[in-house]
């Protein structure tokens, strides 16, 4: 079978008792700078400067590992810090010049060890540091995302900007209804629901909505929200109280109403864009239903809680589930393990997440922890194992620190459900117990 494009040249470099010369380029936008470093830890010659968009600078680059490959008799290692989008293509280069390269967390190369006395930051320094820092036998180094991987993981990462700033325009429209017209934040469940920008946009200010025709209002709140007519009788008098209190109470300028109706475009456009975006997500999958990462992704949406977004989120940010052997390393890739304090006999118990993984991830799992330990409209658990454990903290620890706890055992029910390739299914302690017996003796 036919390697993926977005994989050729990533496997792992073995660096077993082989000695090596490592290639650190720290990169930039633009301009990306290189140092070379022997396996003795040698920095040879000067970091040499790579100009992105001219073509010689890369074919010099290229040139520079090789002699230095034929003057010391060594092959060459390239590694390159996580840089975003900005790494990719100069990944994407020298890989399919046939050179080694592999791509390190810049958190690793963030808390190495500095190779100076004094302070120093700079692009030259760094590149030395990246030469150097890949010099260690322990390094671990990130897998790259094949073709799918990468699709999904754009879109859903720019789903997520959009989300953010939606809800940045949201919370300003509030603001000024709140100013303008105080008692119109209540009268919806949501300000943003379409029926409530859709009459904010034809009227806008408390005035105006008095003086409209009740028909009218009414007709467009039955359009709009696709209720009954006593629901938008209901809403229309809602409307009026809150635009005649609004008289008495609120305080406005002509700005705040241009305000209103550029923060109303806005989330609009946010909202197309938006839509646009989970429709290429879903198509995307449906187009790779056979791949193993969307199996993944279905399985993923067979726990409680975790819908289409969140199970593509979970696998966009895990990537190839293969790199991860135990739980305990899904914990501190996502940033929920916590954060240690200790020194000489002192050792801290005050001790939080670290968060110094994906905060997409962790947003997700919180998702699924909210939605695990909450009630249906009859007042039954979602999931009545979970709902117990999340009780039974809640006893003897904070409740924030109790949804930690539900967090942690969420990220195990994704690792399980991914390492067994199986659905998810709510099982008690004892009846995880008896499957467990039971696989050992079969066994």
């Amino acid at each position: 079978m036919e390697m993926d494009a977005y994989q050729k040249g990533t496997i792992l470099m073995s660096k077993a008792n082989q000695p090596f010369i490592s290639v650190g380029i720290d990169v930039g936008a633009d301009i990306s700078w290189m140092s070379i470093a022997l396996p003795n830890q040698q920095i040879v010659g000067k970091p040499y400067k790579i100009t992105h968009n001219n073509l010689h600078s890369l074919e010099k680059a290229v040139q520079t590992i090789k002699e230095a490959e034929e003057a010391h008799s060594l092959e060459s290692h390239i590694f390159l810090e996580s840089t975003g989008v900005y790494h990719y293509p100069l990944f994407c280069y020298l890989r399919d010049k046939g050179l080694k390269i592999a791509i390190i967390n810049p958190i690793i190369t963030k808390n190495s060890t500095n190779i100076n006395i004094r302070k120093v930051h700079n692009d030259k320094f760094d590149s030395k540091k990246l030469a150097l820092v890949g010099l260690k036998p322990d390094l671990k180094t990130s897998v790259i995302p094949t073709g799918l991987i990468l699709d999904l993981r754009n879109l859903m990462r720019e789903y997520y900007r959009l989300t953010d700033a939606r809800s940045a325009y949201a919370n300003k429209l509030q603001g000024q209804l709140r100013m303008v017209f105080p008692q119109y934040n209540k009268v919806f469940s949501k300000v943003t629901v379409n029926t409530s920008l859709t009459i904010l946009e034809k009227y806008t200010t408390p005035e105006a909505f008095l003086s409209a025709e009740k028909d009218e209002v009414v007709t467009i709140i039955r359009k709009t929200a696709r209720f009954g007519l006593a629901y938008a009788e209901k809403k229309y008098m809602a409307i009026m109280d809150a635009a005649t209190a609004a008289l008495t109470f609120g305080h406005s300028v002509p700005s705040n109403f241009t305000l209103i109706r550029l923060y109303i475009s806005f989330i609009r456009l946010y909202d197309k864009e938006i839509a646009l975006i989970l429709a290429a997500m879903n198509e995307l999958v449906v187009f790779n239903e056979t791949e193993l990462f969307v199996k993944q992704i279905r399985l993923i949406q067979t726990v409680k809680g975790a819908g289409f977004l969140t199970a593509v989120t979970l696998m966009c940010e895990i990537g190839d589930f293969s790199a991860f052997s135990s739980p305990k390393q899904l914990f501190a890739y996502f940033g929920l393990d916590p954060s240690v304090k200790q020194s000489g006999n002192f050792t801290g118990t005050k001790n939080k997440m670290s968060k110094r993984g994906s905060a997409l991830a962790r947003r997700a799992i919180h998702t699924i922890a909210l939605t695990n330990i909450g009630r249906n409209k009859k007042g039954a658990p979602h999931n009545h194992v979970i709902y117990a454990y999340y009780q039974a903290k809640c006893k003897s620890k904070p409740k924030m620190v109790a949804l930690g706890a539900v967090m942690h055992k969420v990220c195990n029910i994704i690792f399980a459900i991914l390492r067994d390739e199986k659905e998810f299914a709510i099982l008690t302690e004892e009846e995880h117990n008896a499957r467990y017996r039971n696989s050992v003796f079969t066994a």
